[in-house]
C-alpha cells in the first residue's frame, strides 16, 4: 500500500488515492474500454467505492450501477469517461455539476484529429476550469496506481503481466509508452507503482503528473516519455524536486529526426521543439535523456540499488579473457575510462593470482576460479586497496553450479562498501543473476547492457553536479533597442548591430562608418591597417554573396575606392544604404559562431560552435538555455569537436577561453533583457587569437516580427 503522501494538492489526492470513483460508460465486458477499469480496480485491490454509470443496466460486473452521476449516493472524487466522443462533453459537464475533482477522458477523437475535435476539446477544458476541475486526456490510456489499486486505465498489458507495487513511477504522453516500460520492468522483477498517460494534455501535463508522483516518498526512480515539452518551467521544477530527493529522472524524448519530429507532431497535435534545444534543457536541469526504450529501463536495477558513481573510472573483473577484451571495447564506446593498475595493487594481485594470470585492468581470473573459490574475494580485496575505480563490473560468463556464488556476492558487497564504487554483475545464468540481485547487486545478462547502465549512472552523477551549479546573469548596461526594432524591419544593419553590442560591453574591432568616398580617407587615417570594407544595409544581412565585403585594404586610396564601389553596388541592388564600414582586421587562429535566439517555449537559447563561412557544413555546435552558469558555458565550449585547438599547440599560447565564456554570458544577459523583442543575434565570426582576447568581427540582430 501507499505510504502517506505529504501535503498533496487536492487534485493529486483525487488521482493518487480517491475514496470514490465513477466510471461513465461502464461496460459489463471486461475487455472493453469502459469495462477494464472496473475489472482492474476489483482485481488489483482498490478498496474505495466504485460507481458504474450506465443508464441501461442495474448492475455492471457485479457492482450496482447508476443511470447518471446525479443518482450516485456520494460525490466521486475521480471520474473515468469512456463514452463516444460525441457524448464526452456532456459527460464532463455532468462531472462539473456533481463536483468531481478530476476527470480521466479515455475517449479519442479530439485535438489529435483536427480543428473540429480541437474545438470540442477546448470546450471540455473550459467546462472543467469553470468548475475548478482537472482533465487528464482526452485520448489517454489512463492512469494507474498499483500501490492502492486505483486503475483508471484500459491498458491490455495490465491483464497480461501481473502488476507488482514498487519504487518506480512512469509518466508518458503516449498510452503505449506508459505501459511498455512497465512490462519490461515487471519482467525484470522490478515493481512499478505508477503508470500514467497524459494523452492530448489538454489540461494536465506530464510535468503535473510527475510532480504528483514525486510527492510519494516511496518513489525512487522516475521515467518520462515525451513527444513535446509544453511547459519547460514546470518540468524544470519537477527536476529540481527530484534532485532534492536524489530521485533519478530518465526521459525518452522522441522526435530527434526530422521525420520523427513530423510524426510526433501529427500524433499528439503538438509542435516539436528543436531537438538540440530540448537536449540542452534536459541536460541543464539534470534530466538524463536516453535514446530508446532499452536505455529507459536497462539501468533501473542499478539506480534502484542506491549506488551512485563518483566518476567514469571502470574496473573489470572476469573469469573469461574474451569478456575482458569485449568489456574494454564497450567501455571506450560508452565513454568510460579503464585506468591502469597501480604498482602496489599489481604486486598485491600477483601474490594471489595464478602464475599464468596477468594483474591488469581488465582482470582475467582465468578458469582457476572454479577450483579456487577464494581467488575472487582475494582479488577484490587487492583492488579495494586502491582508489583506481569509481565502478566495478564483474563479468561471469561461467558461474553457477560448482562456484561459490554466495562468496562472490559477499566479496562484491564488501568491495562496494570499502570503496564507495558502484558494482554491477553480468552473467547469462538466471539463478546466479537472481542471487546477486537478492544480495543487492544489479545483475545483467550481457556486458553491453551493464556497461551502458554504468555509463548512465556516471552521467547522472555529472548531471547532479552540473544542475547544482548556480546560474549567473551578467550585470550589463543595455541601451534601448534601436528605434526601428519592431517597426516592420527584419534586421538591424551591421553597424547598428555592432554598435549596440559594443554598448553592452561586447569587444568589437575599431571601425568607422563612411557615407561618402571622401570620408574613407579620414577613416583610414584613424585606423590601423589592414582594414576590411563592408557595405552596410539592413536589407542585406549576408553581404559577401552580393560583393559587399573586401579584405586587406592597405592604403587610403584602396579605402576610397572600396567605399565608392560598395555604395554604387548597394544603389544598383536597390537596397537601403547606411554607408560602408571600415574596420580593423584581427588575427583569427580559431573562428567561432556565437548566437542567440528567442525560443517561444524555452526562452533565450545560446549557441556556440565552429564559425566562419562553413558553419553549416561543419555543424559543430553546443546549445545552452539561458540563464546558465559559467561552468556550463565552459563545458559547452569544451564539448566542441574543435576544442583541441583551444590549447597550446607547437609552442604557441592557448586560446583565451575565458574571454569567449565572457561573451557567452554577456550575450545570454542581452537576450534575457531583450526578451521576445529580439528574435536572434548572430556573432559570426568571433575571432579568437592565440595569446589575446576574442573579438566579434561581424554581427547581425534580427528583430521579432511583432513586439
Amino acid at each position: 500500500m501507499n505510504a502517506p503522501i505529504a501535503n498533496p494538492n487536492r487534485w493529486w489526492q483525487a488521482v493518487l488515492a480517491p475514496r470514490c470513483v465513477a466510471v461513465i460508460g461502464a461496460s459489463d465486458s471486461p475487455d472493453k474500454v469502459g469495462g477494464r477499469p472496473l475489472r482492474y480496480m476489483q482485481r488489483f485491490g482498490f478498496n474505495g467505492r466504485i460507481f458504474p454509470i450506465n443508464p441501461t443496466r442495474a448492475e455492471v460486473q457485479g457492482i450496482k450501477a447508476f443511470p447518471s452521476l446525479r443518482d450516485t449516493p456520494e460525490r466521486p472524487e475521480l471520474a473515468i469517461v469512456a463514452v463516444p466522443a460525441a457524448n464526452a462533453l456532456s459527460a464532463v459537464q455532468d462531472c462539473a455539476e456533481r463536483g468531481v475533482e478530476v476527470v480521466v477522458v479515455l475517449t479519442s477523437g479530439f485535438g489529435e484529429v483536427g480543428t473540429d475535435g480541437r474545438a470540442v476539446q477546448d470546450d471540455i477544458v473550459a467546462t472543467a476550469r469553470g468548475a475548478g476541475m482537472r482533465i487528464i486526456g482526452p485520448n489517454t490510456q489512463g492512469v494507474a496506481n498499483f500501490g492502492n489499486g486505483t486503475i483508471a486505465s484500459f491498458a491490455t498489458l495490465f491483464s497480461e503481466i501481473e502488476p507488482g507495487d514498487g519504487p518506480v513511477g512512469i509518466v508518458s504522453q503516449s498510452g503505449a509508452m506508459s505501459v511498455v516500460p512497465y512490462a519490461h520492468l515487471r519482467r525484470a522483477g522490478i515493481g512499478v507503482r505508477y503508470a500514467h498517460a497524459t494523452g492530448n494534455e489538454a489540461d494536465v501535463t506530464v510535468a503535473d503528473l510527475a510532480a504528483s508522483v514525486l510527492d510519494d516518498p516511496d518513489i525512487r526512480l522516475l521515467m518520462l516519455y515525451m513527444e513535446n515539452i509544453e511547459n519547460p518551467a514546470a518540468l524544470a521544477a519537477v527536476a529540481a524536486r527530484a534532485h532534492a530527493r536524489d530521485v533519478p529522472v530518465l526521459a525518452l524524448k522522441s522526435g530527434r529526426s526530422k521525420r520523427g519530429a513530423a510524426a510526433a507532431s501529427s500524433h499528439t497535435g503538438a509542435l516539436v521543439s528543436e531537438d538540440r534545444v530540448v537536449d540542452a534543457f534536459l541536460r541543464q536541469n539534470g534530466i538524463l535523456r536516453v535514446d530508446d526504450m532499452h536505455g529507459l529501463v536497462n539501468a533501473a536495477g542499478l539506480f534502484l540499488s542506491g549506488q551512485r558513481s563518483r566518476g567514469r573510472r571502470l574496473a573489470v573483473v572476469s573469469n573469461s579473457g574474451a569478456s575482458c577484451v569485449m568489456a574494454a571495447d564497450l567501455a571506450e564506446t560508452h565513454g568510460l575510462d579503464m585506468p591502469d593498475v597501480e604498482d602496489a595493487t599489481r604486486e598485491a594481485l600477483a601474490a594471489v593470482l595464478p602464475s599464468f594470470a596477468t594483474p591488469n585492468n581488465p582482470l582475467d581470473l582465468t578458469g582457476a576460479l572454479l577450483s579456487q573459490s577464494g581467488l575472487f574475494g582475494e582479488a577484490l580485496d587487492a583492488l579495494a586497496g586502491s582508489d583506481m575505480a569509481d565502478q566495478l563490473l564483474i563479468s561471469l560468463p561461467n558461474a553457477g553450479a560448482g562456484y561459490d556464488v554466495q562468496g562472490f556476492i559477499e566479496a562484491a558487497r564488501s568491495y562496494g562498501r570499502r570503496t564507495g564504487a558502484a558494482v554491477a554483475v553480468t552473467t547469462p545464468n538466471p539463478s546466479t543473476a537472481d542471487a546477486f540481485r537478492k544480495g543487492g547487486i544489479a545483475a545483467f545478462d550481457h556486458d553491453s547492457h551493464a556497461i551502458a547502465a554504468l555509463a548512465q549512472l556516471a552521467r547522472w552523477n555529472e548531471l547532479e553536479i552540473e544542475s547544482a551549479s548556480p546560474v549567473q546573469i551578467e550585470n550589463i548596461k543595455m541601451p534601448p533597442l534601436p528605434a526601428e526594432a519592431g517597426g516592420g524591419q527584419a534586421y538591424a544593419s551591421e553597424w547598428t548591430s555592432l554598435s549596440f553590442l559594443q554598448a553592452c560591453g561586447m569587444p568589437v574591432p575599431r571601425m568607422r562608418l563612411c557615407r561618402t568616398p571622401d570620408e574613407a580617407r579620414q577613416a583610414f587615417d584613424g585606423l590601423t591597417a589592414p582594414l576590411v570594407a563592408k557595405g552596410c544595409s539592413p536589407d542585406v544581412p549576408h553581404k559577401s554573396e552580393y560583393g559587399l565585403v573586401r579584405l586587406g585594404i592597405a592604403s587610403s586610396d584602396d579605402a576610397e575606392q572600396a567605399v565608392r564601389v560598395m555604395l554604387q553596388r548597394m544603389e544598383d541592388l536597390g537596397v537601403r544604404s547606411e554607408g560602408v564600414i571600415l574596420a580593423e582586421m584581427h588575427k583569427a587562429d580559431v573562428e567561432l559562431l556565437l548566437g542567440g535566439r528567442y525560443d517561444e517555449k524555452f526562452g533565450p537559447v545560446i549557441t556556440i560552435g565552429a564559425g566562419g563561412k562553413y558553419v553549416e557544413a561543419l555543424d559543430d555546435v553546443a546549445v545552452l538555455v539561458a540563464p546558465f552558469s559559467r561552468a556550463a558555458a565552459r563545458d559547452a565550449l569544451n564539448s566542441l569537436r574543435i576544442a583541441p585547438l583551444f590549447g597550446a599547440l607547437r609552442g604557441d599560447p592557448p586560446i583565451d577561453v575565458e574571454s569567449i565564456v565572457d561573451m557567452m554570458m554577456r550575450l545570454a544577459a542581452i537576450m534575457l533583457k531583450a526578451g521576445p523583442a529580439v528574435a536572434s543575434v548572430d556573432l559570426n565570426p568571433v575571432l579568437a587569437p592565440r595569446g589575446g582576447a576574442a573579438v566579434v568581427a561581424d554581427a547581425l540582430i534580427e528583430y521579432a516580427k511583432e513586439r
